[in-house]
């Protein structure tokens, strides 16, 4: 199958290789992801793009940490993930791994401040270090006036904001995206992927971000295309 290769001179951050992964529906096996390679530097944002069934989503759970595949080698931030328990592969993605979600997966019951504030209450700060970080997180993307509101007192693009501060407040090593923009009006669409382009070119953020639309596709440095499994790549910018 395909081969993408690396548009920038950062060290691979992921490293594919034969990576297979298929699904059981019935009796028939059906496979999503054949023999497929890839590399991704560090420092890259990258839109997965194709059909729906072409296998994007399943590679992007696959390079998180959420999915696990039949056969080959994923090496993310220096780690073989194939070879990890869920104990540890739990312990890996909340250490590499951020994520945003199309439909923001805020708790309805939590201020911004306190679900952006959740990923570290498993970790060892303190209280006013918690503090500091959060505060900072939703600084950085734009809402630090928010901090108080609940979910149902922001619009669409705050509550994507606001995940997207829950998803760098541990400063991972990749930001994954599901369809970030799928549910949000045109406007609000920009003004995230606006604050993503400036995560990836300010802080050097690696992104990997699956969308179905162009013009989101078009923020990213390179977009990779799956086809039924097959992979193709075009550089952006």
């Amino acid at each position: 199958m395909g081969e993408g290769t690396p548009s920038g001179n950062g060290r691979p951050v992921v490293e594919i290789a034969g990576l297979y992964k298929s699904y059981r529906r019935g009796n028939q096996q059906i496979p999503v992801l054949e023999n497929l390679n890839l590399s991704i530097p560090e420092g890259e944002f990258i839109a997965l793009m194709g059909p729906s069934g072409s296998g994007k989503t399943t590679l992007l759970n696959l390079i998180a940490g959420i999915d696990q595949a039949d056969a080959g080698t994923l090496v993310v931030a220096g780690t073989d993930i194939t070879s990890l328990g869920e104990t540890d592969l739990a312990a890996w993605r909340s250490r590499h791994i951020g994520f945003v979600f199309q439909f923001y997966n805020l708790l309805p019951v939590l201020t911004a401040f306190e679900n952006v504030e959740l990923p570290l209450l498993l970790s060892d700060l303190r209280r006013r270090e918690r503090r500091r970080h959060v505060e900072t997180a939703l600084r950085v993307v734009g809402l630090g006036d928010r901090m108080d509101h609940y979910p149902r007192q922001l619009s669409g693009g705050q509550q994507q904001r606001v995940a997207i501060a829950r998803a760098i407040i541990t400063d991972p090593t990749i930001i994954v995206a599901d369809e970030p923009t799928g549910d949000l009006d045109k406007r609000s669409a920009q003004e995230i992927l606006s604050l993503m382009e400036g995560l990836n070119q300010e802080f050097r953020k690696t992104i990997i971000m699956v969308t179905h639309d162009p013009r989101a596709a078009q923020t990213a440095r390179r977009q990779i295309f799956l086809d039924k499994g097959v992979l193709n790549t075009a550089l952006n910018h």
